[in-house]
C-alpha cells in the first residue's frame, strides 16, 4: 500500500503538523479545527533502503498492507543505484495493484 507523510500548514492559524495516511489527502487542523488543509508536502513512505555490511536491502510495503505501511524485504543489492531501480519499480507495481 502507499504511504505518505504528509506535511499541512493551517490557512487559519499557521500552525503545522504531519499525518500519515495511504494517500496525499487533506486533513482538519489538530490546533484550530480547521477544515480541508491540503498537503505542502508529502513524503512517499511506501519503500525505503537499509545499508548492512555493504549491502543495500529494499524493503516496499505490498497492496495488502491495510492501515500502515507493513514493509517486506525485496532484496539486497551491492549497488545503490540498482537498488533504488528495484525500489521504485516494486513500488509502482504495488500501487497498481492497490488501485487497479
Amino acid at each position: 500500500m502507499a504511504w505518505f507523510l504528509n506535511h499541512h500548514e493551517c490557512y487559519r492559524c499557521g500552525e503545522h503538523w504531519t499525518d500519515e495516511w495511504s494517500c496525499q489527502c487533506d486533513d482538519e487542523c489538530p490546533y484550530c479545527g480547521a477544515g480541508d488543509s491540503s498537503p505542502f508536502e508529502s513524503e512517499d513512505l511506501s519503500g525505503y533502503i537499509e545499508q548492512e555490511a555493504g549491502e543495500h536491502i529494499v524493503y516496499v510495503s505490498p497492496a495488502s498492507a491495510d492501515d500502515s505501511p507493513d514493509y517486506e524485504e525485496v532484496g539486497r543489492y551491492r549497488s545503490e543505484r540498482i537498488a533504488k531501480g528495484i525500489m521504485t519499480r516494486r513500488m509502482r507495481k504495488e500501487s497498481q495493484k492497490a488501485f487497479g
